[in-house]
């Protein structure tokens, strides 16, 4: 067990986890919300330091990225665990089943190993991701420093709840993120077990630290796909930066909603019209295969600068952050 970075003692022999906005405060062997940090001697220890579930190659787009060295490899990893209680995540299987099992499993990986393995593999930056990377964030927070040494970059795909020390100690090693802006406050609370404003504070947060924020919304029908409520997504994100990439994304069954239906593809495409006409600059359709939204267009002269197919580039016409057709600049990281 690795003893973790954000905890204060509390009476009664008790501690108090601030890594993520639950703050858990727990009693002698008690496990937090996540699933793996437990109170061990009135210290707060995690469960997981060193054992990932999972390590995978992966295109950049698969985060998704759009505006984030695109058409790269990313190296992918991932612990057990997650400080959301999500009835729809299609990784439940790592990020769900530690609430049931008291030590997460994982194959043993030190940091030196993730960003030789990311260095050989051609991969220009580390992705934590398929969980929480919160949840295993002392493990991370080691290997974003040294893979920065390296030359390689770092971005975490996250629902964005980790807490505000949390996320100015790594800013300085965190180059870009993609958060789950998932729904209202009702959706948060009822399907995710969480609340929506840490997210959007952590948001602006990231904004402010400097580090390349793009956003994602599973589209659920009945749950979070009103017009009311892809209108307030969207007015959110225009007033936070209307360079934030908006992937809206299409909901196949799963997990505890496996009887639920696929978002129609007609409300996926409403919603990116929707978002492009609140004047966000950048707004993709996901789980589209084939579909005109998962093109990035020049906001200048509407012109095609990268062409994708799925998680393939196929085309990319940007040159020096600009458009390669009529010179205008392109947000992003490239």
């Amino acid at each position: 067990m690795k003893e973790s970075m954000f905890q204060e003692s509390a009476e009664g022999g008790k501690a108090r986890c601030y890594l993520c906005n639950h703050f858990c405060v727990l009693k002698e062997g008690e496990i937090g919300i996540c699933g793996v940090r437990v109170n061990r001697g009135g210290k707060i220890f995690s469960l997981i330091y060193g054992k990932l579930v999972a390590e995978s190659v992966d295109p950049i787009e698969k985060k998704p990225f759009f505006h984030f060295l695109p058409g790269s490899l990313s190296y992918s990893i991932a612990g057990a665990g997650c400080n959301f209680s999500c009835v729809f995540c299609q990784n439940y299987p790592i990020s769900q089943s530690v609430k049931k099992d008291a030590i997460p499993g994982g194959s043993p990986y030190t940091p030196e190993q993730v960003v030789t393995s990311a260095s050989v593999s051609g991969c220009k930056s580390i992705s934590y991701t398929y969980t929480e990377p919160t949840m295993f964030f002392e493990f991370a927070f080691e290997t974003a420093k040294l893979a920065k040494e390296k030359g390689l970059m770092n971005n975490f795909v996250t629902n964005g709840y980790m807490s505000v020390e949390a996320l100015k100690l790594i800013s300085p090693h965190l180059d870009a993120a993609n958060v789950d802006l998932k729904g209202d406050e009702n959706f948060y609370r009822k399907l995710c077990g969480a609340k929506r404003k840490p997210v959007l504070d952590n948001i602006k947060l990231m904004k402010e630290l400097g580090i390349w924020v793009e956003v994602t919304t599973l589209l659920i029908p009945g749950y979070n796909d009103s017009t009311d409520q892809i209108n307030e997504l969207a007015e959110i994100i225009r007033d936070i930066d209307i360079s934030i990439p908006w992937h809206i994304s299409r909901f196949f069954p799963v997990y505890k909603m496996n009887n639920h239906y696929p978002t129609p593809v007609e409300k996926i495409n409403e919603a990116r019209k929707i978002g492009l006409a609140k004047g966000i600059k950048y707004v993709y359709t996901g789980n589209l295969l084939g579909d005109e939204g998962e093109n990035t267009f020049c906001n200048s002269c509407t012109s095609v600068i990268v062409r994708r197919y799925g998680f393939q580039v196929t085309e990319n016409k940007i040159k020096n952050k600009k458009c390669g057709v009529c010179g205008a600049p392109v947000d992003g990281i490239f």
